[in-house]
């Protein structure tokens, strides 16, 4: 059955979201067809305001609306801790614990020289550029995912960091290998953060 274009095209764009196949699109195609008119203008505004207003911390790479962003310049955070994740949602779910309470560090990506993503391709010479300009900082934690290219990077920024005197470490392995921060629960997470070990 061919749908009306406007209910195709509601779908199509449904199906450009990650984990979202054609059942699920149709599905919140026709949920979306049956909310208040007012409720989908909301809806519509929220997405347009979300890509409109946010933007990358020119610090520390986190998602924002006002620059830099809230966590940067919280006077009460650990000036001297840099806690360094592979993506913006990582932020969030280490920051939810309340158990850590320095500054962040966001890379955007990982090393992968089979997607071809070397050091200028991720949030690195921010990071350096950071180290360099400020005496407070006396460790740098990676937090990375515990893959091989989340092993590969924070390999290679230990090399980059720990000549210039800062203590480098590493979350410990209470996460499984092959496993996102983003999913692990929240005592894993205060695990892993207390039983970091330097590199």
């Amino acid at each position: 059955m061919q749908y009306p274009d406007p209910i195709a095209k509601l779908i199509d764009s449904y199906m450009k979201l990650p984990g979202v196949g054609e059942k699920t699109a149709t599905r919140l195609a026709f949920y979306t067809i049956d909310m208040d008119k007012e409720d989908v203008h909301t809806f519509a505004d929220a997405l347009v305001n979300a890509k409109e207003q946010l933007h990358y911390c020119s610090v520390c790479g986190n998602i924002t609306d006002v620059d830099p962003c809230a966590i940067c310049t919280d006077k009460s955070r650990d000036r001297g801790t840099i806690l360094v994740v592979e993506q913006v949602k990582d932020v969030m779910s280490i920051d939810r614990m309340n158990e850590y309470h320095g500054l962040y560090h966001v890379l955007h990506g990982v090393l992968s020289p089979i997607e071809g993503l070397g050091p200028d391709d991720i949030n690195i010479t921010s990071l350096i550029r950071r180290l360099q300009n400020n005496d407070e900082v006396h460790e740098v934690i990676v937090a990375t995912n515990a893959t091989p290219e989340g092993e590969a990077t924070a390999s290679y920024l230990a090399r980059l960091i720990k000549p210039a005197g800062i203590k480098v470490t590493r979350l410990a392995h209470g996460l499984a290998v092959g496993s996102d921060i983003e999913y692990a629960d929240q005592m894993t997470l205060m695990k892993a953060v207390e039983g970091r070990t330097e590199l």
